[in-house]
C-alpha cells in the first residue's frame, strides 16, 4: 500500500533500526518503547489488522512470532518476555499494516491495559 508506513519501511523507503529479517518478515526498534526491549515485528505483506487475516496467511501469522522467537534469543530474554497484537483503534492500533511487538526487558505486569 503506497501510503502505508510499514510498507515503506519494509520496502527501505523510510528508514528503521531493523534488527532482524528474512523474506517474510522484518524486526525493528519501536520509536517509543514501552520496555528496555521493544521490537516490532511486521510483514512485508500489507495486511491493515487482523480482522483482514485469511486462512492463506496462517503461515505467515506463524513466521512473525518465529522471527519474535529469534530476536528474543539475540537480545538474551532470558528471563520472559510478551508478545501482542493491537487490532484496531480501540485496542491501540495507531498504524494499520499488522505488528507483533515483542516487549522484553523488565518484569511486565498483569493485566496489561
Amino acid at each position: 500500500m503506497s501510503d502505508c508506513l510499514f510498507c515503506k519501511i519494509a520496502d527501505g523507503k523510510i528508514p528503521a533500526k531493523i534488527i532482524a529479517q528474512n523474506d517474510h518478515a522484518l524486526a525493528f526498534r519501536d520509536l517509543n518503547p514501552q520496555a528496555p526491549t521493544h521490537v516490532l515485528i511486521i510483514p512485508r505483506k500489507h495486511i491493515a489488522t487482523l480482522n483482514d487475516l485469511t486462512d492463506g496467511d496462517a503461515e505467515l501469522v506463524g513466521r512473525l512470532h518465529l522471527l519474535a522467537r529469534q530476536v528474543a534469543a539475540d537480545e538474551q530474554l532470558n528471563d520472559g518476555w510478551r508478545t501482542v497484537f493491537n487490532v484496531g483503534a480501540h485496542a491501540g492500533q495507531t498504524v494499520f499494516h499488522i505488528h507483533l511487538h515483542l516487549l522484553g526487558g523488565r518484569t511486565l505486569g498483569w493485566p496489561p491495559g
